[in-house]
């Protein structure tokens, strides 16, 4: 076989032209044999045959149709979300998808794409290219990003679902939602860049926005669905200052004064009785001193199940719109003096620390790691070396001598064990906003986790105390408690001026896009009587450990169990 093999490499290597001619012939007999299975056996589907659908595979984002560039939708599970009218579909047939291997014909494909294209004009149209200006965006509602895997139609998912007119997107990785267009148009080849999570389609380009109106938006699902009570407060001295806009509604009620703020652009909506104003949080109306609902409770004139308010007492709620004031962020203009950490145990609300302080200064936060999935939502600093002090601080759990020690000062952010212990769990086998699955609750993966992890939440903090530089305690507790004072103790350490105005703003974004959902709580005590004895001498260590040094002790609801 070998002398074969050598004399047919002689062969043609003396003769070159006959080899690339029988390779030629090769290929050419392997696309024909390719073509032909490509053709063959069509399977035959009615119109009311249902297919089997896909196992899991990727996060369900409701009942969907088949859009353009957005196959994948067929392999998502039915799992219950709450979704509004504009996910509801006119057709009879069900919305169930099969697998692609099940259709594997060419005219199969394109008679289903024509059909998603078709369904994809009822539900958006797009509308052109605008130019965008990240000092006053074109878009002004919610916003979010996603540096690997935005799609248009997660785009206009997200702002449907809020209830936006408009979805736009922008440098193939940001969205951004509104109910009103304010900038001019740009030519389409200007926005000339692919979606991160679709090449196939085209997400805006620098500076320019792709925008969509949502055809079924409908009314009801933009009414006042999502708007944020936010208490009953005293009119403030300068109403027509602190509130600038305003308009008398005979036949008021909630959403009609919502939607009148919401069309005006503005983040706050009051109902003061007949009249309703609109506005910013800002120090002459800070919203920090609720007063007492019941001087709120006068009857709206044109709902009388709801109340209205006093021209005395405003009932003040939060519109969908995103107040911009504190959404501008970059890195520091020349290198940082001093290197300040943002220590925490993990599960400790160490992201959220980071979103709330990128949001009150301005400047991106770094990491002593990388994380992807962060950087891909937004946090830019995720990619820089730890000591480029390009960042505001750094995101550490370390807890080492040596690398507390390289640290100048240190934010240490502390949490109850019990919180933190399942957050973590959640996140190690869920993801930053995930669930760990029921199975490793009940496994051997918690008891193991928490015999590891537990110690580990005392000698972290016990090591920053004993060897951190100029370290300031927060707890998480207090920061969720009284987020505008906490936040800013941590500005103040990080060496920025904080502003006013600026920290308000903060107060109406401080969930982000890191906050787990409620919906699939535990319900049962995931601790043994074992565990909750050594965490419980955990935490008398950290609390001796904080009043040793003249600092308050841990809360109290650390203490329950």
């Amino acid at each position: 076989m070998a002398k074969l093999l050598v004399k047919l490499q002689r062969y043609f290597r003396r003769k070159p032209v006959r080899f690339f001619t029988l390779l030629a012939l090769y290929l050419t007999a392997g696309s024909l044999v390719f073509l032909h299975s490509g053709f063959a056996g069509e399977p035959t589907v009615t119109g009311t045959q249902r297919v089997p659908r896909e196992g899991p595979g990727l996060p369900y984002l409701g009942v969907m149709q088949l859009s353009r560039g957005f196959k994948a939708a067929a392999t998502m599970p039915a799992r219950g979300r709450r979704h509004g009218p504009w996910f509801k579909s006119t057709s009879k047939e069900p919305v169930e998808r099969g697998k692609a291997g099940d259709h594997s014909s060419s005219r199969s494909w394109a008679l289903r794409g024509r059909s998603g294209r078709e369904k994809e004009e009822d539900r958006a149209r797009y509308i052109g290219c605008y130019v965008d200006n990240t000092r006053r965006r074109t878009l002004r509602g919610v916003s979010f990003f996603d540096y690997k895997k935005m799609t248009v139609f997660r785009c206009q998912d997200n702002c449907a679902e809020r209830g936006y007119l408009y979805a736009g997107l922008e440098f193939g990785a940001e969205c951004y939602c509104g109910h009103k267009i304010q900038a001019s148009n740009a030519s389409e080849s200007e926005c000339n860049m692919e979606c991160k999570g679709e090449r196939s389609n085209t997400c805006g380009g620098v500076n320019r926005l792709s925008i969509y109106r949502l055809e079924l938006a409908q009314e009801s699902a933009r009414r006042y669905g999502s708007a944020i009570f936010r208490g009953c407060f005293r009119r403030p001295d300068n109403v027509s200052i602190a509130l600038p806009v305003s308009r008398i509604m005979l036949n008021m009620s909630v959403d009609k004064c919502v939607d009148f703020c919401t069309e005006k652009e503005y983040p706050l909506s009051a109902l003061a009785g007949t009249s309703c104003r609109c506005g910013f949080p800002t120090t002459l109306f800070t919203l920090h001193e609720r007063e007492d609902e019941q001087l709120c409770a006068q009857k709206c004139a044109g709902e009388e199940f709801e109340s209205c308010g006093t021209a005395e007492y405003l009932l003040v709620y939060q519109t969908q719109v995103q107040d911009n004031r504190c959404m501008d962020r970059r890195f520091l203009p020349s290198r940082a003096k001093q290197l300040v950490a943002l220590a925490s145990f993990p599960g400790a609300g160490n992201t959220w620390a980071r979103h709330l302080i990128e949001l009150a200064t301005g400047f991106y936060t770094g990491s002593y790691y990388f994380d992807g999935s962060l950087y891909n939502k937004g946090f830019k600093g995720e990619r820089d070396h730890w000591r480029s002090g390009r960042t505001i601080c750094i995101k550490t759990h370390e807890s080492g001598q040596k690398e507390i020690e390289s640290f100048d000062a240190a934010i240490l952010l502390i949490r109850n064990p019990y919180k933190a212990l399942m957050a973590e769990f959640n996140r190690k086998y869920g993801g930053h906003i995930g669930f760990a699955a029921h199975a490793h609750w009940k496994g051997k993966e918690w008891p193991e986790f928490v015999a590891n992890y537990a110690p580990w939440w005392a000698t972290h903090t016990l090591d920053w105390l004993r060897y951190g530089k100029k370290v300031l305690v927060v707890h998480f507790e207090d920061l969720k408690r009284d987020l505008f004072v906490q936040l800013q103790r941590m500005v103040g350490l990080l060496g920025i001026t904080a502003c006013q105005d600026r920290l308000l703003c903060v107060e109406g974004q401080k969930d982000g896009n890191f906050k787990r959902s409620g919906l699939r709580k535990l319900e049962y005590d995931p601790y043994t009587p074992e565990m909750r004895k050594m965490i419980s001498g955990y935490i008398k260590t950290v609390d001796a450990a904080l009043k040793l040094r003249n600092l308050s002790g841990v809360p109290d609801d650390y203490y329950p169990r």
